[in-house]
């Protein structure tokens, strides 16, 4: 497997890119390649107590540096030399099997869209986050920023894409998908939310339990897929990672808190886009580059892509 990796995409970066580098190197199996995206030279003198004659380490030298506040379009555009726009450019091109930054999340996904492109009959790519359950699972949240507006028919292809991740990524046999909404009756909810909730239920493409309220999130009985616009997905995923910035300013010492860390969810992959895109966050130390580069590996390693365009061949978008 090729793993690209944007060595310069990130606040810290690319001191604790190199960190998190070593420390995924060490996990990951032998037959790995990691391609880095960054300024060569620099790269080079900071790696210098890596194995850098080993044939794993491929440096792709790209000297220019998109900033987190460039213009999405006019960086992926006139950028061409930057780690970023060139692992998009290497990915498109099939030099490399995945690729994952902590870069500017709006040049990712005009890299992902524009570049890559969306799976045949998938009507728009989301993000996704794996959240912790009380029970010690995984809820996976969809869409956590993409699109702020969806149609019901988006939000059950979101369903769809969430079961089938679960399924396969984290090997949940049967996943169970809820809608998330203001009350767990039918008739709850907006125009939005009630239409999707009879498209849901009508679907045999996965087994939906119907609406959950925020309060069940995190509860033994919540789904194992939570779907959502990504507006409401958003405002939730920055509400747990302020809630445990609150909790740990003040000395909470908890088992089950320590995996809201961010550190320990690395990075969220794109869902519905031709090739596997993994984000990191743009506040990445060394641990949550780690866990984006093993999350990169197991996330194409599942074959999920491949899955996903089975099952939406015969999507009308």
């Amino acid at each position: 497997m090729r793993i690209g990796i944007d060595m310069m995409g990130g606040d810290y970066a690319p001191g604790v890119t190199v960190e998190g580098l070593k420390l995924a190197f060490k996990e990951l199996p032998e037959d790995v390649t990691y391609h880095l995206f960054g300024d060569q030279a620099i790269l080079e003198d900071m790696m210098k107590d890596f194995p850098l004659s080993d044939s794993r380490f491929v440096f792709v030298n790209a000297p220019d540096l998109v900033d987190m506040g460039d213009d999405p379009m006019r960086a992926f555009a006139n950028k061409k030399e930057s780690s970023l726009v060139k692992g998009f450019t290497y990915l498109a091109e099939g030099k490399i099997d995945v690729f994952c930054s902590a870069g500017n999340s709006g040049v990712m996904l005009v890299g992902a869209i524009s570049g890559i492109g969306v799976i045949p009959g998938v009507i728009r790519p989301c993000v996704t986050v794996l959240l912790p359950r009380e029970d010690g699972g995984s809820v996976l949240l969809l869409d956590v920023g993409i699109n702020p507006e969806c149609r019901p028919e988006v939000l059950l292809q979101y369903g769809k894409m969430g079961s089938l991740f679960m399924k396969h990524v984290m090997k949940i046999e049967s996943p169970r998908v809820g809608l998330m909404n203001i009350g767990s009756e039918a008739k709850k909810g907006n125009t939005q939310i009630k239409a999707t909730y009879g498209l849901m239920k009508e679907s045999t493409a996965f087994e939906f339990i119907g609406n959950i309220e925020g309060y069940d999130l995190f509860s033994d009985e919540c789904p194992d897929v939570v779907v959502c616009d990504g507006f409401v997905g958003n405002v939730i995923l920055k509400y747990t990672e302020g809630l445990y910035v609150m909790l740990k300013r003040r000395n909470l010492v908890d088992e089950h808190i320590e995996k809201f860390n961010y550190e320990h969810i690395g990075g969220t992959p794109f869902l519905g886009i031709n090739k596997n895109i993994i984000l990191g966050h743009g506040i990445s130390n060394h641990l949550a580059v780690k866990a984006m580069i093993i999350n990169s590996y197991n996330v194409e390693m599942s074959g999920i892509n491949r899955i996903f365009y089975n099952a939406f061949e015969n999507e009308k978008v």
